[in-house]
């Protein structure tokens, strides 16, 4: 009799960590970040953002942003904006230094929404008389 109920409990186990793997709750982030430097000027942004479900059903998101800039005699400026309303979360930093015709700029866009996750970082450095430098770096994530 012991053998047959430690199979049958052996049993009950199995099937319920089977069907807590097929229920398991999503949850995904992302996220993008760069930086331009050119003479004595430097630029960076990043951005990042998630999303996770319960296991209950309910959802809550989350998003950062962030820059930065600097320059040895020019001007330098960073900003972020945040928005939020019921179908999405936006997040935009933006940074540039400038000295005299040379400049260093970012910017970095993110995004979450029920159906995918953005951030996308643009940079550019330049000096006068030069080709400017670009980069530009993208991430995109569906949530299962």
């Amino acid at each position: 009799m012991y053998t047959k109920l430690f199979g049958i409990l052996l049993l009950g186990a199995t099937l319920t960590s089977t069907a807590l793997a097929e229920d398991l709750p999503s949850s995904a982030t992302v996220g993008s970040g760069g930086s331009a430097a050119a003479g004595g000027t430097s630029a960076s942004t990043v951005g990042t953002g998630g999303i996770s479900e319960g296991v209950d059903g309910s959802q809550s998101s989350s998003i950062a942003s962030g820059g930065s800039a600097a320059t040895a005699d020019g001007k330098a400026r960073s900003d972020t904006k945040t928005v939020e309303n019921p179908n999405q979360l936006k997040s935009q930093s933006k940074a540039m230094a400038q000295d005299k015709g040379t400049f260093s700029r970012s910017q970095t866009k993110t995004r979450v929404r029920d159906d995918a996750l953005t951030s996308t970082t643009r940079s550019m450095s330049h000096v006068p008389g030069e080709k400017p430098v670009k980069s530009t770096t993208t991430t995109e994530v569906q949530p299962q």
